[in-house]
């Protein structure tokens, strides 16, 4: 068999059911192995790669399994760049490929030709060029196994020309499908370190875990659940966190940090004598800039990068391992001693929601015009099922989803991109999670800044009639930037306004049922109808400038 169909065939064994990508010149015969073979693999075209990559970063997300994305060589390789850097920050595993100009060619200034195994060695997990056709599936298999082991990430493949049309012996498609899912191959904890870490808990009185992303991806959540139970442990969770915990369970927090914390989940930090961070980096955003918690409290760190750890803060406790694994062994162990904690967790739980609800309430009814970005909440809030999908861009929706939306259910509710905050994201990744959980609701929210970097995607909703109601939250600004000014430099602003686009009529041209919502009392009933209609819709909110509002963001950057 060719290369192109060897590569099919690999995907196949993989149980790979969707790939995203977009055509080129050095991608035909991949893509005419894609049509004359039966593999039962989908491919969605799209209409730019970078939201490729986005759609395979979610897709991952909501399913498990590695997402799949595709390109041609020269400037699809730069375009899809973005998705993977994304992706692999997020510990996202996601497969990339690139076709390639023929090896022969090289040097020889051909169309295209790009460096591509330099130009992704510092945005993947792992990269090659499969220049020997040979290789090729024991090189695939490589791919799935550095994306699914230890901690996830997104690889990338380039596919030159020519190994596309050379010959792959048929006995060499195999595949490990322990890496079919992902995390594959948990590490287990140590035991000393498993026992150190139920002292240091139990020694507690005001302990607090605070969990990143990584508890989702690991499925960690009811062993997370048992020990703050056991324990009466508070649990807070960054953005990417969001699923951790039921935010209705009676210990949860919410997110803390700069990014949709506020003065009462914040207090639960700096009260706390000890901090478990599971899965979660401690980087900037969660830590307000590593002021928040301490840097002299008490740390047990758990998370399956051992580089992680200790990276920002002092550590007692060290246990690189899974999150699901590890949390399951600490609470055993407590099991085992016949004692729990008492760290006040419901209490200290119910006193930061109630404050922060209260805050949050007036300007969740406010008839206000332009609308309050909370008002916008509170109604989808009210509308959508326990099992909808938010994707949401990191300018304007991020800080306000994370902070006032309570999401009722563990598990890959929220989706956003938190590792590098790109605007665009949203539009593609709720593509990508619809074809991943096609049976639940999908809503992507974004600023108009980001509509304006994703807008071509809408024909891609449109061609495969996807039931995912668009959000653009509009202000004719990029707010994020514009309140940094205000805030850090004297409100000298500049080259951060822009004029306001009819996104309603945008999306009626794509062939969307569209909507411009100017008065808050009209939100109800426009959503209501966007929801659930029975293809893409999109509703255009006038709303209020994130720099004038009260936008859920410690600090802006100064």
């Amino acid at each position: 068999m060719t290369g192109a169909e060897a590569m099919v065939r690999m995907l196949q064994a993989y149980g790979v059911r969707h790939i995203f990508g977009l055509c080129g010149d050095t991608t035909l015969p991949l893509y005419d192995a894609l049509h004359r073979l039966d593999h039962g693999i989908a491919h969605l075209l799209t209409r730019d790669e970078r939201h490729a990559g986005y759609m395979a970063d979610a897709y991952a997300r909501v399913t498990g399994r590695p997402g799949v994305c595709e390109g041609p060589s020269g400037g699809g390789a730069t375009y899809i760049l973005p998705g993977v850097v994304e992706a692999n920050e997020s510990s996202i595993p996601i497969l990339a490929i690139n076709s390639d100009v023929s090896t022969g060619s090289r040097g020889r200034y051909p169309l295209t030709e790009l460096d591509q195994v330099g130009l992704f060695r510092p945005a993947t997990k792992w990269n090659a060029s499969l220049d020997d056709a040979q290789r090729l599936p024991s090189m695939v298999r490589r791919a799935f196994r550095e994306m699914t082991t230890g901690r996830p990430g997104a690889v990338h493949l380039a596919l030159p020309f020519d190994t596309q049309k050379a010959s792959v012996a048929p006995d060499e498609i195999w595949a490990d499908t322990r890496h079919q899912t992902f995390p594959a191959l948990r590490a287990g904890p140590d035991a000393a370190s498993v026992e150190a870490a139920a002292e240091a808990l139990l020694s507690a009185k005001r302990a607090v875990a605070i969990c990143g992303g990584g508890v989702v991806v690991a499925g960690a959540m009811e062993a997370l659940r048992q020990l703050s139970t056991m324990l009466d442990m508070p649990v807070a969770t960054t953005v990417s966190g969001q699923g951790a915990i039921a935010e209705t369970d009676p210990r949860a927090v919410g997110v803390v940090g700069s990014n949709g914390g506020v003065d009462s989940t914040r207090a639960v930090v700096e009260e706390a004598d000890l901090v478990l961070f599971v899965a979660c980096r401690a980087g900037s955003v969660t830590t307000e800039r590593w002021r928040h918690p301490r840097t002299d409290v008490r740390v047990v760190h758990i998370d399956s990068d051992p580089a992680v750890i200790g990276a920002n803060y002092k550590t007692e406790v060290a246990i690189a391992a899974d999150a699901r694994l590890a949390l399951e062994a600490i609470a055993a162990d407590i099991a085992r001693r016949g004692t729990g904690g008492s760290n006040g967790g419901a209490a200290r739980a119910k006193a930061a929601w109630d404050a922060k609800l209260a805050a949050f309430a007036p300007l969740a009814t406010s008839g206000e015009a332009p609308i309050r970005p909370e008002r916008v909440i509170a109604t989808l809030q009210a509308l959508l099922g326990d099992d909808a999908i938010v994707c949401a861009d990191p300018g304007t929706p991020c800080p306000y989803f994370s902070a006032h939306y309570r999401w009722p259910s563990v598990g890959r509710h929220f989706i956003t991109n938190r590792a590098h905050g790109a605007l665009g994201f949203a539009m593609g990744a709720a593509m990508g999670a619809h074809i991943g959980r096609p049976g639940v609701k999908t809503v992507a929210v974004m600023g108009d800044g980001s509509f304006g970097m994703s807008v071509g995607e809408l024909e891609t909703a449109i061609r495969y009639r996807m039931p995912i109601t668009f959000i653009t939250l509009s202000n004719s600004v990029y707010g994020w930037i514009k309140a940094g000014q205000r805030s850090g430099f004297g409100a000298r602003f500049h080259n951060v306004d822009f004029t306001r686009t009819d996104h309603a009529a945008v999306a009626a041209a794509f062939g969307l049922k569209s909507w411009r919502v100017e008065d808050p009392d009209d939100l109800d009933t426009v959503l209501r109808e966007a929801l659930e209609a029975d293809g893409p819709t999109l509703v255009d909110v006038i709303s209020q400038p994130l720099d004038e509002a009260a936008a859920p963001v410690s600090e802006w950057v100064a």
